[in-house]
């Protein structure tokens, strides 16, 4: 296996423990996901989605390079929305925006544009911090794991792996 197939497996393979993960919180822990909380689920399944298919089609030269960039544009995007809930969370009290009703409630009676509207502003739950595992909440981690995968898909864009495998 080449070290840069080896890479879109690997990211495969913690997006779907970090998506599993993300659903043993929800329906076991009882954690009720907030708007942000959704948007970033949906950002790891696209790098996940790309690198299972970068995976299966193994593409060389510029083809790898696209799946790389494609890689570091969605997770680019994950990592964002995880450092908007990261400030919700740090902000002063008296500034957290209310809390809203949950994401299911939201899509049954809004259109779907106004949805992604109020899920990009945050609420107050999205402020709440309900977890921490070694001082981090939830999407410090997920800024962590969108981030380093921004780095291997930079990797990929910039062929480093690819050489790797020529050697």
């Amino acid at each position: 296996m080449t070290p840069r197939r080896l890479v879109y497996l690997i990211v495969t393979l913690i997006c779907a423990a970090l998506l599993s993960t993300a659903f043993y919180m929800e329906w076991i822990m009882g954690l009720e996901p907030c708007p942000l909380c959704w948007l970033q689920r949906y950002a790891f399944m696209a790098v996940g989605l790309v690198a299972l298919l970068a995976v299966l089609q193994n593409p060389r030269g510029w083809g790898g390079r696209l799946y790389g960039g494609l890689l570091a544009v969605f997770a680019g995007v994950g990592a964002a929305l995880a450092g908007r809930q990261l400030w919700l969370q740090n902000l002063p009290a008296d500034q957290v925006p209310s809390c809203g009703p949950s994401v299911d409630y939201l899509l049954d009676v809004m259109p779907l544009m106004e949805v992604l509207t109020i899920a990009l502003r945050g609420t107050g739950d999205c402020a709440e911090v309900t977890w921490r595992f070694l001082g981090l909440s939830i999407p410090g981690w997920t800024a962590v794991f969108f981030g380093v995968t921004v780095l291997a898909g930079l990797a990929l864009v910039a062929g480093w792996l690819e050489r790797a495998g020529r050697r």
